[in-house]
């Protein structure tokens, strides 16, 4: 490393060519780089939903997640199993253990469930997925005064239409509805008519399932070629199934399936209702997949509803953009950018202050050197630029100069001396050279425990470590390279001369912060060195001191700090089995109150209002990956508000006086306020003024979930 430093001192051209390389390298390399909101990941688990209609937990329990742990419980690759029994659903959640391929391990419990002969009658199949962490990117939000039907139609073509477009920065692959029940074809049949016919609730079921199928017949090899034989039958709408014949009577007439029942094109019986800013709504949901690009999804989804969609839609129909995450990333890009320009100038400040303002800037040229080095490493390092990357960056910007700094206060005290600037700096580095790498590796020893985590917190931490080493690696390259080159070109120091106003000032600061040292800073340390027990038994009561002080509370502790937010949300949870009706009225309540909060400060703070009766669609980061909750005694109001920026009342303000207006929900098990964190994980703060009207003992034995087993 000394004939190397040495050799870049005297060699300014290749110091800065690979100064310009690393610039340069890394400049192109960020565009290309993914950008996402939250590091892509899966979490090496696999999840068994068995529906079993109209039972009780119990039932479930002991017909469902009982004999499926059963079987499942010794197969290879299985760290942990998590079950809960609920109302006509049994889960069973399977976290596949280290070096286990999730798909092998999935494939062996769908044998062993496969096999079960004791599960419960009546229950549905089986459904095994991998569960896997989706990226949800934003929201359209289609909204009008209509029937569901319609407003359907008028999602999908809105759906389709997107999906289909190529005029974005980027095109978007997947998108779904959300706040929508399926399509559902009924067929009902009243018993009297089938006594009236002779017939079978079987008979009917068979007639539909023989009359409504495609099916290949083979092939027929003829003269003029080989001919395909193809049945093709299935039927998609109430007329089609309609038209089905049930039953030929001896005299060639037919009775068709819509003489003896009734055929509804309709939708599932299961209760949702999704308003948008007090209309009915169906939410277009849109994803980032694969190596797409966050921000050209967020730019190509704005474009296409600004631009697009409104020539799709009839007229009365609403388009808006809901959730958008991206605003996060983009907020956490401005940060970092803000806090490095910030830190360019203060290091370049103070530096200035107290040395030379060119051996300042020099050393302040390290932050986008190191910073650049690090960006072109990230490909190879399999690093995409989201929330938690862009976190260590803002991280490692207190600390990446160190070494620099280190390095010129040496040098410039060898010139000061009278040394060649020549022959100072190579020396200078050298001297302190093991100081400076030992510190740069300790600060990097101690982010590499991150690297060892497990599980899903192992997928995603270990972006801190694989940033953070990075640039102070590069950093310690440019402090060893690229700085002792440029220092060497410095001025000699010379004492006849004059100096100018600029240096005056400078050598002001300069000679006060040494004369500190020589006054106070060394005779302090002197004495500490001198009575080093004394200092140890100081330092060992301040730490006591401190201790006892978050001990017994007079210390705040919490593991996410209350950030000001821009989405509210009350979620309302009543007991199980309540009918949707009062459900969907205990949502007007709160929705109601959330209309008055703009009267009652007296501005305008609600931008839009998305109301759900029947599920909870406001999820999270790892909240999101179990899906929305549905169940007739579930709502939510979810409120936007106007950015914090624009807005002198809190989030918190707005929660208390959004609970006064809204008052008690009688027979509400739960209801919470919260403000929203969003933006990569579950960083919500809860208001304090959740709820429980109603004690849990009083609720029915089969009113809720059994809970997890191991």
């Amino acid at each position: 490393m000394e004939k190397a430093i040495y050799w870049f001192t005297r060699n300014h051209v290749a110091a800065n060519f690979l100064m310009i390389i690393l610039i340069v390298w890394g400049a192109s390399t960020w565009p290309k780089l993914k950008k996402e909101i939250f590091p892509e990941t899966s979490l090496d688990t696999v999840a068994v939903q068995v529906p079993y209609p109209n039972a009780t937990p119990e039932e479930v329990e002991k017909g469902i997640v009982v004999p499926i742990e059963e079987a499942i419980q010794d197969v290879d690759g299985i760290d942990r199993i998590r079950s809960t029994a609920a109302l006509g659903m049994g889960v069973i959640t399977v976290e596949v253990a280290n070096g286990y391929d999730v798909r092998n391990v999935m494939d062996d419990v769908k044998t062993r469930v496969d096999a079960i002969q004791n599960m419960a009658e009546d229950a549905e199949e089986p459904v095994l997925e991998e569960i896997v962490l989706k990226s949800q990117v934003m929201s359209i939000a289609v909204s009008a005064d209509t029937d569901e039907k319609t407003l359907r139609g008028i999602a999908e073509e809105v759906r389709d239409g997107l999906l289909s477009w190529g005029g974005g920065a980027t095109r978007i692959t997947q998108a779904e509805l959300a706040g929508v029940r399926n399509y559902e074809i009924s067929i009902e049949v009243s018993e009297d008519t089938l006594r009236q016919y002779g017939l079978t609730f079987d008979d009917v079921a068979a007639a539909v399932r023989k009359s409504s199928l495609d099916l290949p017949g083979g092939s027929v090899r003829t003269e003029g070629g080989e001919v395909l034989i193809r049945t093709e039958a299935r039927r998609y709408n109430a007329p089609d199934f309609g038209s089905i014949t049930v039953i030929t009577r001896p005299d060639g007439s037919k009775v068709k399936l819509e003489d003896l029942a009734v055929v509804r094109d309709a939708f599932e019986e299961t209760d949702v209702e999704t308003r948008f800013d007090g209309r009915p709504a169906i939410l277009v949901n849109v994803f980032r997949v694969g190596n797409e690009d966050t921000l050209d999804v967020a730019e190509t989804v704005e474009n296409y509803v600004e631009n697009v969609a409104p020539s799709l839609v009839p007229e009365g129909v609403s388009l808006e953009i809901w959730k958008d995450d991206s605003l996060f990333l983009k907020g956490r890009m401005a940060l970092l950018g803000k806090n490095g320009l910030v830190g360019l100038i203060l290091v370049a400040v103070v530096l200035a202050l107290f040395l030379r303002p060119s051996l300042a800037m020099l050393v302040a040229i390290g932050i986008p050197v190191s910073f650049a080095g690090a960006v072109a490493l990230m490909p190879f390092l399999g690093i995409s630029i989201n929330m938690i990357s862009l976190f260590a960056f803002i991280l490692v910007l207190g600390i990446v100069v160190d070494d620099a700094i280190v390095v010129g206060e040496n040098v410039y005290r060898r010139i000061r001396e009278g040394e060649d600037p020549h022959d100072a700096a190579p020396q200078g580095t050298h001297e302190v050279g093991v100081v400076v790498t030992f510190g740069v590796l300790t600060t990097m020893v101690a982010f590499t425990p991150m690297l060892g985590l497990s599980g899903v917190s192992g997928k995603i931490w270990p972006n801190i470590p694989l940033i953070v080493i990075p640039v102070l690696l590069v950093s310690l390259l440019q402090s060893k390279l690229i700085l002792p080159s440029h220092l060497a070109l410095l001025k000699p120091n010379d004492p006849d001369s004059r100096p100018g106003p600029i240096l005056r000032f400078q050598r002001f600061f300069s000679r006060g912060l040494e004369r500190f040292v020589e006054k106070v800073y060394r005779p302090v340390l002197r004495h500490s060195l001198g009575h080093r027990y004394l200092v140890l038994c100081g330092f060992v009561a301040i730490f006591l001191s401190v201790m006892t002080a978050v001990v017994s509370g007079h210390v705040k502790f919490q593991f996410f700090p209350e950030v000001e937010a821009d989405i509210v949300t009350a979620k309302l949870t009543l007991p199980k089995g309540v009918p949707f009706g009062d459900t969907r009225k205990a949502v007007e309540k709160i929705e109601s109150a959330a209309t008055k909060l703009d009267d009652a400060f007296g501005e305008s703070l609600v931008r839009h209002m998305l109301t759900s009766a029947g599920s909870q669609p406001f999820q999270i980061g790892f909240d999101a990956v179990a899906g929305v909750p549905t169940a007739t005694n579930l709502g939510e109001v979810t409120l936007e508000l106007t950015p914090s920026a624009e807005r002198e009342i809190t989030g918190q303000e707005i929660v208390s006086k959004w609970r006064e207006l809204t008052g008690g929900i009688p027979g509400a098990v739960e209801l919470s306020f919260r403000t929203e964190a969003a933006g990569g994980g579950n960083a919500s703060t809860p208001s304090r003024l959740s709820t429980s009207l109603l004690p849990l003992k009083c609720l029915a034995p089969n009113s809720g979930t059994l809970g997890s087993r191991w």
